[in-house]
């Protein structure tokens, strides 16, 4: 029976149970085993790490476990230049294009209506979910941590909380992607692209009082939804400001697409 010791830090004692959150816990293993395998067998997803040291030396996910290694685990770093280590994925978790699993549909619309390029489908199983994460370079946001745990999925978040707009509050704290957010680029329906469109071009779909009352409209390329100045906007205005406050952005609705009517 070989035995190491193993820590993990910040947020990815949240995959832990109590007793081996935030200290350091012996591990005992028979068999020659990946550090990927056996994080992941401790219930910890590859895609939270963003590094791992074994013995004070830096070292990828094909590292062999020895017996008496010492073994620390970081989550993504937002804050430390740790440019001069290994970090354990090939690229950084910066690409902001997601997938995302059958239970967050919300987070999703929220995603799109800040600009983000965001695949959603209701009847996505796990292995497509896997698939386009892979194939489309998409960062991968789930509530399912085995899901995570997929060799082909290289960049991934687990969604902790369960309120749609924590979500999003948690994913842009976590990637750091405030100073990404274009309001009212994508189709929440869809998210295909907006384009500004004339009265004439969208009449057939306008109800009739819209038809009376308002001039600017903008439809999505790819699947028809025409989008105005709804008596909403204030509302999503205002959700949208108190994101961008954090980082002191400003919103540009000024000559943009500026609303998300109906």
């Amino acid at each position: 029976m070989s035995q190491c010791s193993i820590r993990f830090y910040e947020e990815l004692n949240d995959f832990l149970p109590p007793e081996r959150r935030k200290v350091c816990f012996s591990h005992d293993f028979q068999r020659r085993a990946s550090i990927k395998d056996m994080i992941e067998a401790l219930g910890v997803p590859h895609t939270e790490i963003e590094l791992i040291l074994v013995n004070g030396q830096s070292v990828d996910f094909s590292h062999i476990v020895q017996d008496g290694d010492r073994i620390s685990v970081y989550p993504l770093f937002e804050s430390f230049d740790i440019q001069p280590l290994v970090r354990v994925r090939l690229r950084p978790l910066r690409t902001s294009r997601f997938v995302l699993d059958v239970h967050l549909g919300k987070l999703a619309r929220y995603l799109r209506l800040l600009g983000f390029d965001t695949l959603y489908r209701n009847d996505c199983d796990d292995a497509e979910l896997a698939r386009l994460a892979s194939a489309e370079q998409r960062i991968l946001l789930t509530r399912d941590r085995d899901l995570l745990k997929r060799a082909m999925v290289t960049h991934g978040f687990f969604v902790r909380a369960t309120d749609p707009r924590r979500q999003i509050e948690e994913v842009l704290d976590r990637l750091d992607l405030y100073r990404a957010i274009q309001p009212f680029l994508r189709c929440a329906r869809c998210n295909g692209l907006l384009a500004a469109a004339s009265k004439r071009q969208v009449w057939e779909r306008l109800p009739p009082k819209t038809r009376l009352y308002v001039e600017a409209f903008w439809a999505c390329g790819q699947c028809g939804q025409v989008y105005w100045e709804g008596s909403h906007l204030p509302h999503i205005r205002r959700f949208i400001d108190t994101l961008q406050a954090r980082v002191g952005g400003e919103t540009p609705f000024a000559g943009q697409i500026a609303g998300a009517g109906k």
